[in-house]
């Protein structure tokens, strides 16, 4: 099944031929690579030849020869088509050594578009960003969406029911293809995770107690959507009989947040326009992949919804944060070049305390910014003195202004 991805191959058509290196980001298997393919497929369509495209995937053991920047570098060149465009795609391209210095290379070279994939934020670590500072565009990609999810069914309909299996089947592609079969679900997630934790975080970063890093991914996946410290995770998971200090802390979350397996939500003080240093949240890139880990016996499905929202705010260009005013705290503080968007999630406000207990968060934001109250209860949208009271399933589909 393909799924085209329309938002993110937008991003890119929007993009050819400019002088710029795309650079497409996230984790694996969130469908880079097939992405790519859809792209090339398009190029073709637009009329582009067979020989203008240069396409490696680096995880295929027939380029591993190409690891070794010089040779690949050697290989492009020979390729080159003198007078034509040549659109040239590097799949993983972490994988090669000095890999910046061919992609430097090839961009003072005319008549080059370029487009590289990384499943890892290190191979933009500062080091890399200041090679080709300035010359590069990043798009951040996620598992499908559940916009997505609903139109690969065909259907719009049922939405409660797709919901609830969006959560718990998966949202990378390739889950769909398993989508009658839990355990093999189950069986392709566990191989995600282990691949990202032994190739992207254990090897790179050469940790030996493989046990304590799921332990607190096990924690962290367990606090999705809960204000966190290192030093928090540090003393509950030593309370808890699991030793560990707060570097090895800090050095873990830099890892998993680096592999795109979880996300770090800062906090920031509304009224006095400032970034806080403490009390983060994190959410998990994939639900299904959380209860895989750690079980769905005793979710929090107010939390579940949450995270679910978080990552669709990602998807839609916003940069995120969970806001303090006073002594509340607003669930999500959404900004882009547009303004300010405020966002409260809760699963039910059908009962009265708890309709006004999230309204008066919101409401202590005194800016006119728009804020919306995203719920679960199956009710015709509803305003509170400017707040908006949607449901969320609809929210996600686009179905609200």
């Amino acid at each position: 099944m393909i799924i085209q991805r329309k938002e993110y191959l937008d991003k890119l058509i929007a993009l050819k031929d400019k002088k710029l290196i795309k650079i497409v980001t996230g984790i694996r298997r969130c469908g880079k690579s097939t992405l790519l393919e859809i792209y090339q497929e398009w190029l073709k369509e637009q009329g582009v030849s067979d020989d203008q495209i240069i396409s490696i995937n680096f995880e295929n053991l027939d380029y591993e020869e190409l690891t070794d920047y010089k040779k690949l570098y050697a290989y492009l060149k020979e390729r080159m088509v003198k007078g034509k465009m040549k659109y040239i795609f590097l799949d993983e391209v972490h994988h090669v050594i000095d890999f910046p210095k061919v992609v430097d290379s090839l961009y003072i070279q005319k008549n080059v578009d370029m487009y590289i994939t990384g499943s890892n934020a290190y191979m933009l670590s500062s080091e890399i960003a200041t090679l080709i500072s300035g010359r590069y565009v990043q798009i951040e990609m996620l598992p499908l969406s559940f916009k997505e999810y609903m139109e690969s069914t065909g259907s719009m309909a049922d939405r409660g029911i797709k919901f609830t299996e969006y959560l718990q089947r998966s949202s990378f592609p390739y889950a769909l293809e398993l989508k009658d079969q839990p355990n093999e679900i189950q069986d392709y997630l566990e191989g995600i995770y282990n691949t990202i934790v032994v190739k992207d975080i254990v090897n790179r970063k050469k940790i030996s107690d493989t046990m304590m890093l799921r332990s607190l991914l096990r924690f962290v996946f367990d606090n999705i959507g809960n204000p966190l410290s290192s030093k928090k995770i540090a003393d509950t998971m030593t309370s808890d009989g699991r030793k560990i200090d707060t570097k090895t802390v800090e050095k873990y979350l830099s890892a998993l947040t680096e592999s795109y397996i979880i996300y770090q939500a800062k906090r920031y003080n509304i009224k006095g326009k400032q970034y806080l240093k403490t009390l983060e949240k994190y959410y998990v890139v994939d639900i299904g992949l959380r209860f895989m880990l750690i079980g769905s016996q005793q979710a929090d499905m107010g939390r579940v919804l949450e995270n679910v929202v978080y990552l669709e705010l990602l998807r839609r260009g916003y940069e995120v944060y969970v806001g303090k005013v006073d002594e509340y705290e607003v669930d999500f503080v959404a900004q882009n070049s547009k303004g300010t968007t405020y966002f409260q999630v809760a699963l039910t406000v059908r009962d009265e305390k708890t309709l006004e207990r999230e309204l008066r968060v919101l409401e202590a934001v005194k800016d006119h910014y728009p804020k919306y109250l995203l719920t679960l209860d199956d009710d015709p949208e509803v305003q509170y003195n400017g707040i908006r009271c949607v449901n969320a399933r609809d929210w996600l589909l686009g179905l609200t202004d």
